[in-house]
């Protein structure tokens, strides 16, 4: 029995202004990294009374509830993140964040949908096969939920092995309000860091050549890192590095004895990952020594791509058209750069991330300020067509996986 058989857009709807009044009271509050206990505290009020089995984290604030079907069947993993970021709100809402932190990026969407979806699903619990695992997750900004979630035993809270995972961000711009999007394989990119540090002698500025200046090998690195990538990897595997910070001298007059570069470096495969980061190094350390300086490289891996099973990715469209419409189910046709530690997840059980876009109609999608801006804006009307997704998703797969 598909989601075919229970009306969960309809069901949602119903239970809509809890949905949105939960997301409102979140957005006032945003809290950062792992430690979210007002956030925590808010979700498992939310939570009480549904039959669920709930566990929450020992070195961060996150949630794992379980709901156990009535049917055998497989174990499903749903997610949502919980945290905000540190931005200053410019949104005029009249729930705006008052902190100095902001839910710039959705996840108290994210949160209030999971909530939903453990309604919805919780409410057909005797026709439900299998169990659902409902992961509330902090840190996905920063320092990263997923991967401690998953040291603490995420995927055995269940006490049997998740068969399958899916997620879903909000999107504050780009496509049709309503549409949803995924596609099979590597989704989005890999997040990693660049640090370079050039050491020289310092001096004076009017007689450099009694000096050692580590200026003139940075500046020399940051050109020469774009043509490396234009060199050395291919179109077809693409790599974009964007240096985001120089840091040299605090006088006009002197030349420092170091000079700092950083930069954010997206991969879409492990391969050119790890590539990466050697490249770099050997790079940096034989400007430098052209220079008659030396090098000092930090390369850190933050999160890894995203990487959806192309199965599942096809049995969420499916969904997503069986249960919205056709126009609502839309194949992603290229890779994002954007990075997310869902990967983690990914990494170790099949399943598939989607973008939901819920521009408020208002703004022009082409337009809208984008996540993490503090102009950023999601309408909250689609909330509940959110919860439902994700509630039809397990429900499907479920579905799916006993057929036959």
């Amino acid at each position: 029995m598909t989601n075919a058989n229970i009306d969960f857009p309809g069901e949602a709807q119903a239970i809509s202004a809890d949905l949105v009044d939960l997301r409102r009271r979140l957005h006032r509050i945003p809290e950062l990294g792992n430690d979210l206990p007002n956030t925590q505290a808010m979700v498992l009020e939310a939570l009480a009374g549904l039959p669920l089995e709930i566990t929450t984290g020992e070195s961060l604030s996150s949630i794992a509830a379980v709901l156990r079907g009535g049917l055998p069947g497989p174990t499903v993993l749903l997610r949502g993140d919980m945290d905000g970021l540190p931005v200053i709100e410019d949104t005029g809402l009249d729930f705006a964040s008052t902190n100095g932190n902001m839910h710039a990026c959705g996840h108290d969407l994210h949160t209030a949908g999971l909530v939903g979806a453990a309604r919805l699903l919780a409410a057909h619990r005797d026709q439900l096969r299998g169990t659902v695992v409902f992961m509330f997750q902090p840190g996905e900004e920063g320092p990263g939920g997923a991967l401690p979630m998953l040291e603490e035993g995420l995927l055995d809270v269940a006490g049997t092995p998740v068969d399958a995972a899916f997620g879903l961000h909000v999107q504050a711009r780009l496509n049709t309000p309503g549409t949803f999007e995924t596609r099979g394989n590597t989704m989005l990119a890999s997040s990693n860091q660049l640090f370079v540090t050039f050491h020289g002698v310092a001096g004076h500025g009017s007689t450099p050549s009694t000096a050692i200046d580590p200026i003139a090998p940075l500046l020399e690195f940051g050109q020469a890192l774009q043509t490396m990538i234009t060199r050395r990897f291919s179109v077809f595997d693409p790599v974009v590095a964007t240096v985001t910070n120089l840091r040299g001298g605090e006088a006009t007059n002197t030349i420092p004895a170091e000079a700092f570069l950083g930069a954010t470096v997206r991969t879409l495969s492990k391969e050119n990952t790890e590539r990466f980061g050697r490249l770099a190094t050997d790079l940096a350390n034989s400007i430098a020594a052209g220079h008659g300086c030396t090098a000092e490289v930090e390369w850190v891996n933050k999160y890894p791509p995203t990487v959806n099973d192309p199965a599942c990715a096809q049995l969420a469209l499916r969904t997503i058209e069986r249960t919205f419409g056709a126009a609502r189910a839309q194949n992603m046709s290229d890779p994002g750069m954007g990075s997310e530690d869902f990967s983690y997840v990914l990494e170790r059980v099949p399943g598939a991330y989607l973008f939901y876009y819920i521009t408020p109609a208002d703004l022009d999608p082409a337009t809208a300020a984008t996540n993490h801006s503090p102009q950023a804006r999601f309408d909250d009307g689609f909330l509940s067509d959110g919860a439902a997704a994700l509630a039809a998703l397990a429900w499907d797969y479920a579905a799916e996986a006993t057929a036959g």
